[in-house]
Protein backbone atom coordinates (compact mmCIF):
# COMPACT_ATOMS: atom_id res chain seq x y z
CA UNK A 1 0.00 0.00 0.00
CA UNK A 2 1.20 3.51 -0.75
CA UNK A 3 2.87 5.36 2.11
CA UNK A 4 1.81 8.71 0.62
CA UNK A 5 -0.60 10.54 2.90
CA UNK A 6 -3.20 13.13 2.05
CA UNK A 7 -4.95 15.77 4.07
CA UNK A 8 -8.60 15.03 4.73
CA UNK A 9 -10.81 15.71 1.72
CA UNK A 10 -13.38 18.28 2.80
CA UNK A 11 -16.86 17.88 1.31
CA UNK A 12 -19.72 20.33 1.71
CA UNK A 13 -23.32 19.00 1.48
CA UNK A 14 -25.34 20.28 -1.47
CA UNK A 15 -28.91 21.51 -1.26
CA UNK A 16 -31.58 22.39 -3.78
CA UNK A 17 -32.42 20.79 -7.10
CA UNK A 18 -29.59 18.65 -8.48
CA UNK A 19 -29.96 19.43 -12.19
CA UNK A 20 -27.58 20.56 -14.93
CA UNK A 21 -27.90 24.22 -13.94
CA UNK A 22 -27.03 23.38 -10.34
CA UNK A 23 -23.96 21.38 -11.45
CA UNK A 24 -22.89 24.22 -13.72
CA UNK A 25 -23.08 26.74 -10.88
CA UNK A 26 -20.99 24.44 -8.69
CA UNK A 27 -18.27 24.20 -11.35
CA UNK A 28 -18.32 27.95 -12.01
CA UNK A 29 -17.58 28.38 -8.30
CA UNK A 30 -14.43 26.28 -8.76
CA UNK A 31 -15.80 23.09 -7.21
CA UNK A 32 -17.26 19.85 -8.58
CA UNK A 33 -20.41 17.94 -7.57
CA UNK A 34 -19.92 14.59 -5.87
CA UNK A 35 -21.83 11.84 -4.07
CA UNK A 36 -20.80 9.97 -0.91
CA UNK A 37 -22.31 6.56 -0.14
CA UNK A 38 -21.56 3.22 1.49
CA UNK A 39 -21.13 1.75 4.99
CA UNK A 40 -24.89 1.43 5.40
CA UNK A 41 -25.36 5.21 5.54
CA UNK A 42 -27.62 7.23 3.25
CA UNK A 43 -25.97 8.79 0.20
CA UNK A 44 -25.10 12.48 0.47
CA UNK A 45 -24.69 14.96 -2.37
CA UNK A 46 -21.65 17.17 -1.78
CA UNK A 47 -19.17 19.51 -3.43
CA UNK A 48 -15.37 19.09 -3.34
CA UNK A 49 -12.23 20.80 -4.56
CA UNK A 50 -11.22 19.21 -7.92
CA UNK A 51 -7.52 19.94 -7.27
CA UNK A 52 -7.52 17.70 -4.19
CA UNK A 53 -9.26 14.88 -6.07
CA UNK A 54 -6.92 15.20 -9.06
CA UNK A 55 -3.90 14.92 -6.76
CA UNK A 56 -5.28 11.65 -5.37
CA UNK A 57 -6.08 10.21 -8.80
CA UNK A 58 -2.56 11.04 -10.03
CA UNK A 59 -0.85 9.51 -7.00
CA UNK A 60 0.90 6.14 -7.16
CA UNK A 61 -2.09 4.28 -5.74
CA UNK A 62 -4.56 6.27 -7.86
CA UNK A 63 -8.24 5.56 -7.34
CA UNK A 64 -7.34 2.80 -4.83
CA UNK A 65 -6.04 5.44 -2.43
CA UNK A 66 -7.75 5.42 0.97
CA UNK A 67 -8.12 8.83 2.59
CA UNK A 68 -10.08 10.64 5.29
CA UNK A 69 -13.30 12.20 4.04
CA UNK A 70 -14.65 15.07 6.10
CA UNK A 71 -18.30 15.72 5.24
CA UNK A 72 -19.52 18.75 7.16
CA UNK A 73 -21.93 17.68 9.86
CA UNK A 74 -20.88 14.00 9.75
CA UNK A 75 -18.14 11.96 11.47
CA UNK A 76 -14.77 11.64 9.71
CA UNK A 77 -14.78 8.52 7.50
CA UNK A 78 -12.30 6.54 5.44
CA UNK A 79 -13.18 6.65 1.75
CA UNK A 80 -12.08 5.82 -1.79
CA UNK A 81 -12.86 7.21 -5.23
CA UNK A 82 -14.97 4.62 -7.04
CA UNK A 83 -16.13 6.55 -10.10
CA UNK A 84 -15.39 9.81 -11.84
CA UNK A 85 -16.29 11.64 -15.04
CA UNK A 86 -14.27 14.24 -16.87
CA UNK A 87 -14.80 16.63 -19.78
CA UNK A 88 -13.56 14.85 -22.95
CA UNK A 89 -11.77 17.80 -24.58
CA UNK A 90 -9.97 19.60 -21.74
CA UNK A 91 -10.02 16.70 -19.29
CA UNK A 92 -11.53 18.69 -16.41
CA UNK A 93 -13.22 16.66 -13.69
CA UNK A 94 -17.01 16.89 -13.80
CA UNK A 95 -18.27 14.53 -11.09
CA UNK A 96 -16.92 12.19 -8.41
CA UNK A 97 -18.36 9.23 -6.51
CA UNK A 98 -16.88 8.51 -3.07
CA UNK A 99 -17.45 5.29 -1.14
CA UNK A 100 -17.08 5.02 2.63
CA UNK A 101 -14.73 2.19 3.56
CA UNK A 102 -14.77 -0.10 6.59
CA UNK A 103 -11.12 -0.86 7.29
CA UNK A 104 -11.95 -4.22 8.92
CA UNK A 105 -13.92 -5.61 5.95
CA UNK A 106 -12.37 -7.16 2.84
CA UNK A 107 -13.15 -5.52 -0.49
CA UNK A 108 -12.60 -6.19 -4.16
CA UNK A 109 -10.42 -3.89 -6.23
CA UNK A 110 -8.46 -4.01 -9.48
CA UNK A 111 -4.73 -3.25 -9.30
CA UNK A 112 -2.20 -2.71 -12.11
CA UNK A 113 0.34 -5.38 -13.07
CA UNK A 114 3.76 -3.89 -13.84
CA UNK A 115 6.34 -5.89 -15.81
CA UNK A 116 10.05 -5.33 -15.30
CA UNK A 117 13.13 -6.64 -17.09
CA UNK A 118 13.88 -7.63 -20.68
CA UNK A 119 12.96 -11.26 -21.47
CA UNK A 120 15.65 -13.62 -22.76
CA UNK A 121 13.29 -14.63 -25.53
CA UNK A 122 13.21 -11.06 -26.77
CA UNK A 123 16.97 -10.42 -26.55
CA UNK A 124 18.21 -13.70 -27.99
CA UNK A 125 15.37 -15.22 -30.00
CA UNK A 126 13.72 -12.19 -31.61
CA UNK A 127 10.48 -12.68 -29.68
CA UNK A 128 7.95 -10.04 -28.65
CA UNK A 129 6.72 -9.48 -25.11
CA UNK A 130 2.93 -9.16 -24.97
CA UNK A 131 1.06 -8.16 -21.81
CA UNK A 132 -2.44 -9.62 -21.89
CA UNK A 133 -3.66 -8.51 -18.43
CA UNK A 134 -2.75 -5.02 -17.31
CA UNK A 135 -4.91 -5.23 -14.18
CA UNK A 136 -5.98 -8.09 -11.94
CA UNK A 137 -8.88 -8.21 -9.51
CA UNK A 138 -8.04 -9.01 -5.90
CA UNK A 139 -9.81 -9.21 -2.57
CA UNK A 140 -8.21 -8.01 0.66
CA UNK A 141 -8.56 -5.64 3.57
CA UNK A 142 -8.38 -1.96 2.57
CA UNK A 143 -5.08 -1.54 4.41
CA UNK A 144 -3.49 -4.34 2.36
CA UNK A 145 -4.32 -2.99 -1.11
CA UNK A 146 -1.03 -2.73 -3.07
CA UNK A 147 -0.31 0.19 -5.37
CA UNK A 148 0.57 -2.35 -8.08
CA UNK A 149 1.80 -5.91 -8.52
CA UNK A 150 5.35 -6.29 -9.87
CA UNK A 151 6.57 -9.27 -11.88
CA UNK A 152 10.07 -9.80 -13.31
CA UNK A 153 9.91 -11.19 -16.86
CA UNK A 154 13.69 -11.34 -17.45
CA UNK A 155 13.73 -15.13 -17.41
CA UNK A 156 10.99 -15.58 -20.00
CA UNK A 157 12.22 -17.48 -23.05
CA UNK A 158 10.46 -17.64 -26.40
CA UNK A 159 6.93 -19.00 -25.79
CA UNK A 160 7.40 -18.51 -22.05
CA UNK A 161 4.38 -17.23 -20.15
CA UNK A 162 3.32 -15.64 -16.87
CA UNK A 163 -0.05 -16.63 -15.39
CA UNK A 164 -1.95 -15.33 -12.37
CA UNK A 165 -0.58 -18.33 -10.48
CA UNK A 166 2.94 -16.91 -11.03
CA UNK A 167 2.14 -13.55 -9.43
CA UNK A 168 3.35 -12.94 -5.86
CA UNK A 169 0.79 -14.55 -3.55
CA UNK A 170 0.41 -13.80 0.13
CA UNK A 171 -2.02 -14.63 2.89
CA UNK A 172 -3.40 -11.08 2.87
CA UNK A 173 -4.38 -10.98 -0.82
CA UNK A 174 -6.73 -13.29 -2.72
CA UNK A 175 -6.64 -13.28 -6.53
CA UNK A 176 -10.14 -13.54 -7.97
CA UNK A 177 -9.21 -14.44 -11.56
CA UNK A 178 -8.54 -17.94 -12.81
CA UNK A 179 -5.08 -19.09 -11.69
CA UNK A 180 -4.24 -20.18 -15.26
CA UNK A 181 -5.28 -16.84 -16.77
CA UNK A 182 -2.52 -15.47 -19.01
CA UNK A 183 -0.88 -12.27 -17.80
CA UNK A 184 2.02 -11.95 -20.26
CA UNK A 185 4.01 -14.08 -22.67
CA UNK A 186 6.84 -13.95 -25.19
CA UNK A 187 5.68 -14.86 -28.66
CA UNK A 188 7.22 -14.79 -32.10
CA UNK A 189 6.39 -12.19 -34.70
CA UNK A 190 3.77 -13.59 -37.02
CA UNK A 191 5.08 -13.84 -40.59
CA UNK A 192 1.73 -12.74 -41.95
CA UNK A 193 1.77 -9.61 -39.78
CA UNK A 194 5.30 -8.74 -40.84
CA UNK A 195 4.37 -9.26 -44.48
CA UNK A 196 1.35 -7.00 -44.11
CA UNK A 197 3.50 -4.23 -42.67
CA UNK A 198 6.01 -4.50 -45.52
CA UNK A 199 3.25 -4.63 -48.13
CA UNK A 200 1.38 -1.60 -46.83
CA UNK A 201 1.88 1.22 -49.39
CA UNK A 202 2.98 4.61 -48.18
CA UNK A 203 0.59 7.34 -49.29
CA UNK A 204 0.49 11.07 -48.85
CA UNK A 205 -2.07 12.21 -46.26
CA UNK A 206 -5.29 13.41 -47.82
CA UNK A 207 -6.09 17.06 -47.22
CA UNK A 208 -9.47 17.42 -45.55
CA UNK A 209 -11.92 19.62 -47.42
CA UNK A 210 -14.23 22.10 -45.75
CA UNK A 211 -17.81 21.08 -45.17
CA UNK A 212 -18.80 17.62 -44.03
CA UNK A 213 -15.22 16.65 -43.29
CA UNK A 214 -14.83 19.56 -40.86
CA UNK A 215 -18.12 18.73 -39.16
CA UNK A 216 -17.10 15.12 -38.65
CA UNK A 217 -13.68 16.08 -37.36
CA UNK A 218 -15.27 18.44 -34.84
CA UNK A 219 -17.46 15.73 -33.28
CA UNK A 220 -16.60 15.44 -29.60
CA UNK A 221 -14.83 12.36 -28.34
CA UNK A 222 -16.73 9.92 -26.16
CA UNK A 223 -16.54 10.57 -22.45
CA UNK A 224 -13.93 8.37 -20.81
CA UNK A 225 -12.93 7.27 -17.29
CA UNK A 226 -9.49 6.27 -15.36
CA UNK A 227 -10.09 3.36 -12.97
Amino acid sequence: MSTQTFAAVVATPRTGKFNKNHARRVRVAGLIPAVVYGAGIDAVAVTVDPKVVTKILHSESGHNTIFDLNVEGAPLAKAMIVDWQHEPIKGKLLHIDFKRIAMDKAMRVSVPVLLSGSPIGVKTAGGVLEQVLREVEIECLPGDIPDHIDIDVSGLELYGAIHISDLPHSGSIKFLGEENALVAHVTEVKEEAAADVLATPTTEPEVAKKGKGDAAAAAPAADAKKK
